[in-house]
C-alpha cells in the first residue's frame, strides 16, 4: 500500500528560495508519489518498517509465512499428492484381490469349472476330466466327488462317448473296430463299455467300408506294378485297423476288376 505523505503548504520562495534565486527549479517531487511500485519498493528497504510482519526476510509479504523458518506455505501439488496416493490405495483393492478367498481357494469349485470348461461342445470321458483335474492339483478325493456327481446328472457318460466316437470315426475315417478299441482305451473307456460300442459293427459292414477306401484310393495307383500297388492299398487298410485276411480279399477283388492277374497273389505280398 502506497503512504501518502501530507505536505504543508507553502509559499514559493520556500521551494526556491526566492525568485530568480540560484536553486530555482521545479520543486522536488514528494514522496510516495513518484512512478508507480516505486513507493512500494522503497517500502521494503526503509529500515524503519517493522520486520515482524514477514519474518526474518524470507517470508511470504502477506505476514502468513513460518516467522522462524522463513520457509512458504506447502504448495498445491503438494496437498494433492497424498490424496492421489489415497486414490490408488483405493482402486488396487477393486482388483482380483478383492475377491473372497474362499471362494478361490474352494478345489471343488475349481474342479466344477475346469470340468464345465472342457466339456463345454466336445464330449469327454471321466478318465480325461479326472487327468486334466490332476494337472490342476485338484485333489484325488474332491475330483472322485465332482465327477460322480457329473455322471449322475448326465454330463459324464462314457458309453454314449463309446457310441458316439465308433459312429463317427468309423463313418468319417473308415477305421475299422481294432482302431476304434485302441482309440477308445487310450481315452480310459473300459473294456465292456469298448465291446459294446464296437459290437455296433459287424463283419459285413466292416468289409464295405474296407471296399469303398481300396475303390478310392485305387485310382492314386494306376501305373504303378502289381506288387506295389498291393502293398499301398493293403498298408493303407491296416493302418485304419482292418484284418490282414480282409484286407487281402478286398484288394483282390479290386485288381480283379480292373484285370490285373492276380491269381499268385497271396499273403506274401503284404
Amino acid at each position: 500500500m502506497v503512504r501518502r505523505t501530507e505536505w504543508p503548504e507553502e509559499s514559493g520562495d520556500a521551494w526556491s528560495g526566492g525568485a530568480g534565486g540560484a536553486d530555482s527549479g521545479p520543486p522536488p517531487e514528494p514522496r510516495g508519489r513518484g512512478r508507480r511500485g516505486g513507493g512500494r519498493r522503497r517500502g521494503f528497504g526503509d529500515a524503519s518498517e517493522p520486520r515482524e510482519a514477514f519474518g526474518d526476510g524470507g517470508g511470504s509479504p502477506d505476514g502468513f509465512g513460518d516467522e522462524d523458518s522463513g520457509s512458504p506455505a506447502p504448495s498445491r501439488a503438494g496437498e494433492g499428492e497424498p490424496r492421489a496416493q489415497g486414490r490408488r490405495r483405493r482402486g488396487a483393492g477393486s482388483g482380483a484381490e478383492s475377491r473372497p478367498p474362499e471362494r478361490e481357494a474352494d478345489p471343488a469349485e475349481r474342479a466344477r469349472n475346469i470340468c464345465l470348461r472342457l466339456l463345454t461342445g466336445t464330449p469327454r470321458t471321466r478318465k480325461q476330466l479326472a487327468d486334466a483335474l490332476r494337472k490342476k492339483e485338484i485333489p484325488d478325493e474332491v475330483a472322485d466327488e465332482v465327477l460322480s456327481r457329473f455322471e449322475e446328472v448326465g454330463l459324464i457318460n462314457d458309453s454314449a462317448f463309446a457310441d458316439a466316437w465308433v459312429e463317427s470315426r468309423h463313418h468319417g475315417r473308415g477305421l475299422a473296430r481294432r482302431a476304434l478299441a485302441r482309440e477308445l482305451r487310450t481315452r480310459g473307456v473300459d473294456s465292456v463299455t469298448i465291446d459294446e460300442a464296437v459290437g455296433q459293427l459287424d463283419s459285413e459292414q466292416e468289409e464295405e467300408t474296407a471296399r469303398e477306401l481300396v475303390a478310392r484310393k485305387l485310382r492314386a495307383t494306376r501305373g504303378l506294378d502289381r506288387d506295389k500297388r498291393i502293398r499301398r492299398l493293403a498298408g493303407m487298410l491296416a493302418r485304419k485297423g482292418y484284418p490282414e485276411g480282409m484286407a487281402l480279399r478286398v484288394v483282390r477283388r479290386a485288381l480283379e476288376e480292373e484285370g490285373e492277374d492276380v491269381d499268385e497273389l497271396g499273403f506274401g505280398a503284404f
